[in-house]
């Protein structure tokens, strides 16, 4: 054990990780960098905070933590894109047929 380690800040066992302006700027970047985006609001859960997924035209996704339901919305809101909530509508097949090309490819 280094001097200093006890100083580093590492995830403790229990403790969750809240969203921050790295997950934001990656959501803005994946935005900018793709069309037909959409977002889909996973809610928190014992494992893990609030989640927003984006979801572009060809079902390519990526998901990252947000403060809360409300950022998410505003988050949308600022991007000009819908916004559904998860548990109620689901995720889209082109996302399904997404992560299933992937995984067919060796790319998973």
């Amino acid at each position: 054990m280094g001097l200093f380690d006890r100083f580093r800040r590492k995830p403790r066992p229990g403790v969750l990780r809240t969203a921050s302006n790295q997950d934001t700027s990656h959501l803005e970047q994946w935005t900018k960098s793709r069309h037909g985006v959409e977002a889909y609001v996973e809610p928190k859960t014992t494992v893990t905070e609030t989640t927003v997924v984006l979801v572009a035209h060809d079902g390519e996704w990526t998901r990252r933590r947000v403060a809360s339901p409300d950022a998410a919305r505003n988050f949308a809101r600022k991007q000009g894109m819908p916004i559904y909530d998860a548990g109620i509508v689901g995720y889209p097949k082109r996302m399904r047929d997404y992560t299933a090309r992937k995984k067919a490819s060796g790319d998973l």
